[in-house]
């Protein structure tokens, strides 16, 4: 049982601080999950979720850096107990959540590890009850988790984590997360992704009375009744499916991914900041002259845009996309978004809003 608790113990401490690191990558990729909760829980539980919504970003750092500082606890094994009952409430918390995403089909991404590794609902609470379990037995084991530094060096090495913690959340948050897993990352060409990379395959569950069955061609006997297709090779399919431009005038997505194209992704105006809009402003006029078109993507209504952009001078032509969309592919409003021939070669937070000779650098690659 000793060799089973201290597996338990690496393997619990290992996971929590690898879950915390992804999600603090990225806070405000985990703040948007956090709001899809909101959302679901202030419909089907208590109208009161719905005030969290604007403490999101806020919780979605103390969360992710709650996770790396007890998973550190836990490897240094300072204040063992109460460390192991705090992991033990956060996995009853999310073991909860993870179970009402799967159940209730609601939110069918929990964000466990961000964009870096999907898992679907009842992946995720499978590992919650996996880490649920493990964490029990540590607490019913922990005698064989004894000290090993003193409890000054534990407090300190758990401080510093998290403090350290908290600054990589913010500075992330500041600017853009540190490693990007998302379709639209820096390299990747969105035409191909819009793509699938092979065939799809499907199979067909058809049902007879009480009985069901699966068949890889459509059945001949017509006592079988059509349920539903299903992807064999979901993987192969398109990474990117719902990446759409527009305006009055029509589809606009072609021409966006053709071309050199500066685009100004302001998500909502809402919460766009008007912080930076100077430089942003400088840097579309001076992108024009150079032959680079300068464009704005907002999910904003016309009516609000038109007064928005004339608030801010931001002057470029604009169209419409998807609100969800455009949070994926920049988390930064407004964010700076350079293509060529529909290829990312520049992603910039309007903290880091780039000078002209940048664009071009990227552009002659």
């Amino acid at each position: 049982m000793k060799y089973i608790t201290k597996f338990f113990w690496l393997f619990v401490g290992v996971l929590f601080i690898f879950s915390g690191l992804i999600k603090i990558n990225d806070p405000v990729g985990t703040a948007i999950k956090l709001e899809e909760y909101f959302e679901v829980f202030s419909t089907d539980i208590a109208p009161f979720f719905k005030s969290l919504e604007p403490a999101a970003l806020l919780l979605s750092i103390f969360l992710s850096a709650l996770e790396i500082v007890l998973g550190v606890a836990l490897l240094v094994r300072w204040k063992l107990k109460e460390v192991l009952w705090l992991l033990l409430a956060m996995i009853v918390f999310f073991t909860f959540l993870t179970f009402y995403s799967a159940y209730f089909n609601k939110v069918t991404d929990c964000g466990c590890f961000g964009d870096a590794i999907k898992l679907t609902p009842w992946e995720s609470f499978t590992k919650d009850i996996v880490l649920l379990v493990m964490i029990i037995v540590l607490l019913m084991t922990q005698r064989y988790l004894q000290p090993f530094i003193s409890q000054k060096m534990g407090a300190t090495i758990t401080a510093l984590t998290a403090i350290l913690s908290v600054g990589i959340g913010w500075y992330a948050y500041e600017n853009l997360p540190y490693i990007d897993f998302r379709a639209y990352k820096i390299g990747n060409n969105i035409p191909t992704l819009m793509k699938p990379s092979a065939p799809l395959k499907y199979k067909y569950v058809m049902t007879k009375g009480s009985e069901e069955q699966e068949f890889l061609e459509y059945p001949t006997d017509t006592t079988w009744t059509f349920k539903e297709m299903v992807a064999i090779n979901p993987e192969d399919g398109p990474k990117i499916t719902d990446f759409n431009v527009w305006n009055d005038e029509g589809d606009h997505t072609q021409e966006v991914l053709t071309g050199t194209k500066l685009v100004i992704v302001v998500q909502s105006i809402a919460k766009a900041s008007t912080e930076n809009f100077d430089k942003i402003n400088a840097l579309v006029a001076d992108a024009e002259k150079q032959g680079i078109t300068p464009i704005v993507i907002t999910s904003s209504g016309a009516q609000e845009f038109e007064a928005f952009r004339h608030e801010v001078n931001l002057a470029a032509p604009y169209y419409f996309g998807d609100g969800t969309v455009l949070k994926t592919i920049i988390r930064s409003n407004p964010g700076i978004w350079l293509l060529k021939d529909g290829t990312t070669k520049g992603l910039w937070h309007h903290n880091n809003t780039p000078t002209i000779e940048e664009v071009k650098a990227l552009i002659a690659d």
